[in-house]
């Protein structure tokens, strides 16, 4: 390629970052508010950066929205080699190509965290940062992760026009732990019913030892309900609300009765703007009456910016 010809390439691709760093897709922030907190768990478990997971995710997927993805679950691209699971095929850089098949989303970024890690043409990323979203941006295509001669700019343009590389710096939320199904007595409670497409499979995670998910674009309380197979009824008992209220993406919706008190640890908080007395018994999983309770206040006092609330 002569030098007039790559110069003019680059200003293309730098005319198109600009423009597609104008915009944002309600799409793409879906899939950020949907799965974020589920690529800082990767990151604290395998180094990976968050930023990288997410923007890979949503190069690799469409955002979520593509037929290949909702039917494989298959997140990140990552074809058979080596696997011995569920397939499909999918024309890609060949006609009907082998891809991994997964059950629901945790198994795709666990997937794609241990994809990185075992391979030994990945193991020089691992010397960098996981704060260093364009090294491992260049890494990955080096290492030939994708064929896309573009492929890091594009990674690098997702994660700055999305603002993910905040992810990277973010601690894992305290209390918040991936339920494990295969652990649970009631593992046979939360299960897919009906016509609910692999995409729809909420991740289940427990703060305060409570179960919850986080509502997506589109989710009712009783979608919600029908998915886990709890009644409606139960869904809005545990959440202390009424069929009154709407459900907002990115709710934290609990599928467990709250708790009396915080978890260990987590004995104070000191109320902000905007807080109100039930956000906050949402945000720690402690029932609403209980933290009036613990802090000796009438049920219809409001929450007073500055009031140090306790929790245990």
């Amino acid at each position: 390629m002569n030098k007039t010809k790559y110069i003019f390439n680059i200003l293309l691709l730098v005319l198109a970052i600009s423009v597609f760093s104008q915009n944002k897709s309600q799409v793409y922030l879906n899939y950020i508010g949907n799965y974020a907190q589920l690529a800082v768990i990767q990151q604290k478990q395998y180094g990976i950066p968050a930023s990288i997971t997410l923007a890979q995710g949503l190069l690799e997927s469409g955002a979520g929205q593509s037929y290949f993805v909702r039917n494989s679950n298959n997140h990140f691209g990552i074809k058979c080699h080596d696997w011995t699971g569920e397939k499909v095929y999918h024309d890609d850089d060949e006609n009907g190509e082998c891809f991994r098949k997964y059950n629901n989303v945790i198994e795709s970024y666990r997937d794609h965290s241990l994809f990185l890690k075992n391979k030994p043409r990945y193991s020089f990323l691992f010397d960098y940062s996981s704060t260093d979203y364009e090294a491992w941006a260049h890494g990955l295509k080096k290492a030939g992760y994708a064929t896309d001669p573009s492929y890091a700019y594009k990674l690098i343009s997702i994660i700055e026009n999305y603002e993910l590389h905040k992810f990277d710096l973010q601690k894992e939320p305290k209390g918040w732990v991936l339920a494990e199904k295969s652990n649970e007595k009631e593992t046979n409670q939360y299960r897919p019913i009906g016509n609910i497409s692999a995409e729809g499979n909420h991740i289940v995670y427990k703060n305060n030892r409570v179960r919850f998910v986080v509502s997506e674009q589109g989710d009712t309380y009783g979608s919600i309900a029908d998915e886990l197979g709890i009644s409606e009824k139960k869904i809005r008992e545990y959440n202390e609300i009424d069929y009154n209220n709407l459900l907002k993406a990115g709710t934290q919706v609990y599928i467990q009765r709250k708790k009396s008190k915080a978890a260990k640890g987590i004995d104070f908080h000191v109320i902000k703007n905007s807080e109100t007395m039930y956000t906050i018994s949402q945000n720690y999983a402690i029932r609403i009456q209980k933290l009036y309770d613990l802090n000796q206040m009438s049920y219809t006092e409001a929450a007073r910016v500055g009031k140090v609330l306790k929790l245990r």
